[in-house]
């Protein structure tokens, strides 16, 4: 009996042993995949704000963290992703987000250029209403791509919202929250950028022996 006991607690570390050598083997083998995956379907976020024939450098790789700040409503520091042409930035990407949609919180990519008007500014991730909220997607509707050129000069703060409210931008029928939430949050990110602007080119120039190409 003893001896049975004794084959089968072998068998049984044997097969702990080897089970547990497959996972840290295919762990191991996959991270990288995944990891090259992730930065694909980012590159591709970030091509439908600023197309890759406007920059030449290593947008997801080119990148600087923002300390969380209210005009962008984040609570913990975020990345901004810098486009460059000819080593010169040419546009930032930020990551922001709409802290007051009617589900919650609506996650951004605003593309602005160094100029200050909006290169593009996409949904990245919400929970707002099927078939009212969410035609602030660009696959739903063609409403977010309205914030395309704008600034702070081409409209004055009371047009940053929506016309409902005295402003440019149109409501969805039946749903004014997510568009006024989305609208706000692309206005502060306008005026971050203002208050910040010097500081952002500064930093965005890269550096002697650290330019980042695409080839």
């Amino acid at each position: 009996m003893n001896k049975q006991i004794f084959i089968t607690a072998i068998i049984l570390t044997l097969f702990a042993v080897i089970g547990g050598g497959l996972v840290s083997f295919t762990e191991q083998n996959t991270a990288a995949q995944i990891q090259a995956n992730e930065k694909i379907a980012l590159q591709l976020s970030l091509n439908t704000i600023l197309p890759a024939d406007q920059y030449d450098n290593d947008l997801t790789a080119s990148v600087l963290s923002l300390p969380a700040h209210e005009l962008l409503g984040t609570k913990k520091a975020s990345n901004l992703y810098i486009a460059r042409s000819q080593n010169k930035a040419r546009a930032f990407i930020f990551n922001a987000i709409a802290p007051n949609g009617y589900n919650g919180k609506i996650y951004l990519l605003i593309g602005v250029y160094t100029d200050g008007s909006i290169a593009g500014v996409r949904v990245v991730k919400h929970q707002e209403t099927p078939g009212l909220g969410d035609s602030i997607e660009e696959k739903r509707s063609d409403w977010i791509l309205g914030f395309d050129q704008q600034s702070l000069n081409s409209l004055n703060d009371s047009q940053w919202k929506v016309k409902r409210d005295g402003g440019q931008f149109d409501q969805f029928t039946g749903a004014t929250i997510t568009p006024r939430a989305v609208v706000n949050a692309v206005h502060h990110c306008l005026l971050y950028f203002k208050q910040h602007q010097a500081d952002l080119l500064k930093a965005a120039e890269p550096q002697p022996d650290s330019a980042n190409s695409k080839e």
